[in-house]
């Protein structure tokens, strides 16, 4: 019983870190190498795009969305450029408008670009990545890479470690 109950805890604490790891992953910023391909504006409300079949049932809003395509891979991918405004995560990011006419600009003189976003791609749920930022690259520059994420995973990885050596140490020492 003691045992099923240790690995109990131990299955707890590593849903938890699973949960904080996600979170990670989705809030704190990512970089990718890219070119603009395109751009789109739709209209949509808290169900998604207004359309026929999905008419207006509340407050409207803008929503921007930019094509592009990878280099290398010559894989697309299709990003959300919205305001944050003051709500989660907080990047207090109110210039989606600057930023889709940059990327406009990027994609008349096919730049490579470095686009800065937080997110997650789900095509079953049409969920989009959301840019934060967007720069113009040259060959000799490199991608930026997400250091603080890295630290964090590597804090969780070792708090989760020292979180399951308390509990065997917690159950063992009552033996």
């Amino acid at each position: 019983m003691r045992t099923m109950i240790k690995y109990f805890f131990i299955l707890v604490v590593l849903s938890l870190h699973i949960v904080l790891v996600g979170s990670v992953n989705y809030a704190f910023p990512s970089y990718e190498e890219t070119v603009v391909t395109g751009m789109e504006a739709k209209r949509v409300d808290k169900d998604g795009p207004i359309s026929k079949s999905n008419p207006a049932d509340g407050p409207t809003r803008d929503a921007y969305f930019i094509f592009t395509e990878n280099p290398t891979t010559k894989e697309i991918m299709v990003y959300r450029n919205e305001d944050t405004r003051w709500g989660l995560p907080f990047y207090f990011k109110f210039n989606s408008a600057d930023v889709q006419a940059k990327a406009q600009a990027y994609a008349n003189d096919k730049q490579l670009v470095q686009v800065k976003y937080y997110g997650w791609r789900i095509n079953m749920l049409s969920e989009f990545r959301n840019i934060v930022s967007i720069k113009p690259l040259t060959e000799a520059d490199e991608v930026s890479r997400p250091i603080f994420s890295y630290i964090l995973y590597v804090l969780l990885l070792l708090t989760f470690f020292i979180s399951v050596q308390f509990i065997r140490g917690w159950f063992d020492s009552e033996k």
